[in-house]
């Protein structure tokens, strides 16, 4: 495993690692999906270097689209929840009461 390996691969375990136990606020949950997307598409931009394709895949590109498209979804639902809770704390959310 070469050093680049071994940073992405830490970078999405921390990311996984933040997300599963900093789950105060719904702010961090989605930076913490947001750093998971990014460590996945710097892996995926820089796989065919490393694999010496003479030609660059669409894969990573499509990831960034979703990832932006993500990214939106997350902040809007941040401020509509803070909206109607006044809080981004995620225990206040209650999924069963309408």
């Amino acid at each position: 495993m070469t050093y680049l390996h071994l940073c992405f691969y830490s970078a999405f375990t921390l990311s996984c690692l933040g997300l599963a136990f900093h789950r105060t606020h719904l702010i961090s949950a989605l930076l913490c999906l947001e750093s998971m997307m990014l460590s996945m598409y710097v892996a995926l931009a820089m796989w065919p270097i490393h694999m010496q394709a003479p030609s660059a895949t669409l894969l990573p590109i499509i990831m960034l689209t979703f990832s932006a498209c993500e990214a939106g979804t997350g902040l809007a639902l941040l401020v509509a929840s803070t909206r109607t809770h006044g809080s981004d704390l995620l225990h206040n959310f209650n999924l069963l009461r309408c």
